[in-house]
């Protein structure tokens, strides 16, 4: 008689899904919030246009709210330490959501730039504290992966909410849009419900500006600065520098660019967790600088297009490996500090590079001017190379 022997069942633990659990949750609450800024990022400077105010209020109302959102990131790390996830989290979406619904009552310019500074330091609350948050709840060995299906979530209503809010000003007219964006922004409050209240760690207080020699933090901060840089002058300038006839042009060269930025951003993730995020930041911002010299060329059609697509591949794989670079590079008490250095690279090269480009463009021209972006672009590329060899 044969005797069959039954070979022991091994287990194999199955990888859990990303997208589950306070992850999933917060994408939820991110996808909405970024709909509500992004619905108004265009609409708020035609309402004060509208109302009279005209081009300088509508510079004013943007400047105002990246100006807030720089200064508030610096403090967002300590309150995450002190209140905790949930309510930190619940107040970004309170003064991004919230402040819409006053705009049904006036287009008073200072009244407005008051509410653009409210909703500026909602939207500080937010990025920082949900980049933090992804870090501390995903595993190490998938972090990159999480980071670029963030990308994604903030990337769509990128694509989505810039030109529909303008159209929908057509439709609904403005009380409605403004409604609609404080119910996307406050909806995201149902989800905080499942998220951690508390910091895992105590220590959260260093300060986001200390402690960065030796850190290996400044590489991949300077880094990213110089990649926005570039990101802000081609969205703010690119419809200026050519003539009226080509504005399709633009908008198909846009729209590839905010497409092609959080897939780079995801493929980043991915590949950077198998071999490390200094292997690809070097290509990464080789492409970046490639595509903000083609606009050198801001006469050909296929320059504009081909360059905006390439800025916005090398643009998104750097947004990942700088904060993916960043975070390996530190312990658990310091992902409020990473956080909040990378946005304020994010939002402090956005602006910094449109005013200073505004500046240079009326002596040089805009293909002159086009050519020193994509330079400062490229000598980024140095330090990361070096980094790369010294320490990956």
């Amino acid at each position: 008689m044969t005797t069959i022997c039954e070979l022991p069942t091994v287990h194999v633990p199955s990888t859990p899904r990303l997208l589950s659990g306070s992850f999933g949750r917060l994408l939820v609450t991110v996808f909405g919030s970024s709909l509500s800024m992004y619905l108004l990022t265009s609409v708020v400077p035609l309402y004060l246009a509208a109302s009279g105010s005209g081009g300088i209020g509508a510079g004013l109302s943007t400047g105002a709210m990246m100006l807030s959102a720089v200064g508030v990131e610096l403090v967002v790390p300590r309150m995450i330490a002190r209140w905790g996830y949930q309510v930190v989290l619940g107040l970004g979406l309170v003064l991004l959501g919230a402040p819409s619904l006053v705009l049904l009552a006036t287009a008073s310019l200072p009244v407005v730039l008051l509410i653009c500074v409210v909703r500026g330091a909602g939207l500080a609350i937010l990025v920082v504290g949900a980049v933090a948050l992804i870090a501390e709840v995903i595993p190490a060995h998938r972090r990159g992966e999480a980071f670029g299906v963030y990308g994604v979530v903030v990337g769509l209503p990128a694509a989505i909410g810039l030109p529909l809010g303008v159209y929908l000003t057509t439709v609904i007219g403005f009380d409605a849009l403004f409604v609609l964006a404080a119910v996307a922004s406050l909806a995201g409050l149902l989800a905080l419900r499942g998220l951690p209240k508390h910091a895992s760690v105590d220590d959260q207080h260093v300060k986001v500006l200390g402690g960065l020699r030796g850190s290996g933090l400044l590489m991949p901060t300077f880094v990213f600065a110089a990649v926005t840089v570039a990101a802000g002058i081609s969205v703010t300038f690119l419809p200026l520098a050519v003539a009226e006839d080509k504005h399709s042009v633009v908008a198909t060269a846009l729209l590839l660019q905010s497409v092609a930025a959080p897939a780079a951003r995801w493929l980043a993730g991915r590949f950077g967790d198998r071999i490390g995020p200094a292997r690809l930041l070097a290509p990464a911002l080789v492409l970046a600088a490639v595509g903000a010299g083609a606009l050198v060329l801001i006469g050909s059609v296929v320059a504009i297009v081909v360059g905006s697509a390439l800025f916005g591949i090398g643009f998104g794989a750097a947004q990942n490996l700088t904060l993916s670079l960043m975070y390996n590079r530190v312990p658990k008490s310091r992902y409020g500090q990473v956080s909040a250095l990378w946005n304020l690279a994010y939002d402090g090269g956005w602006g910094i590079g449109a005013i200073v480009f505004g500046a240079i463009v009326a002596g040089t021209g805009y293909s002159m001017a086009f050519g020193l972006t994509a330079l400062v672009v490229a000598v980024a590329i140095v330090p990361a190379v070096q980094s790369f060899r010294n320490r990956t």
